[in-house]
């Protein structure tokens, strides 16, 4: 699991979004942020999770938060999944995981009896500073905008 917890520093990073331009650390100074990673686009977990920030979008905008997701799918499956949806912030595809293990997010799993490598559902809440407000690891897809917001 994670190594990072509340007042590390974000680690840098770079990736593609869903339509092929690169998003870094550095483009939300200023800004609060929420990283969320998630294991696999268009699974129903993931989707739940996805739609519920994408529903509340206006309150985190509102509080001055910026949005973006995280998984290791291609481009082209991030893409189709927030055209799907309509998502209106952006999903990285960090197809070289390079991200995901920056934040420390990849690692062993099970699901029904059978481990296996994978990506942890985790969020982390960034400040404008670039340092970590709050670390959260147990994700509840439906309510996470309450998670993150309180009621």
């Amino acid at each position: 699991m994670t190594h990072l917890k509340a007042g590390d520093k974000a680690p840098e990073f770079s990736a593609l979004n869903q339509d092929g331009n690169t998003v870094n650390l550095n483009d939300f100074k200023g800004k609060k942020l929420v990283v969320f990673f998630y294991p696999k686009a268009s699974t129903p977990g993931c989707t739940a999770e996805a739609c519920d920030l994408s529903d509340n979008y206006a309150r985190f905008t509102s509080e001055g938060y910026e949005v973006i997701g995280v998984s290791a799918d291609s481009q082209k499956k991030q893409s189709n999944f927030k055209n799907k949806f309509g998502f209106p912030y952006d999903l990285l595809a960090d197809e070289d995981k390079s991200v995901i293990e920056a934040f420390g997010v990849w690692g062993p799993k099970k699901f029904m009896g059978r481990e296996y490598d994978g990506i942890h559902r985790t969020t982390f809440i960034i400040d404008g500073d670039g340092i970590i407000e709050e670390v959260i690891t147990k994700v509840k897809t439906k309510a996470h905008a309450v998670q993150i917001l309180g009621s």
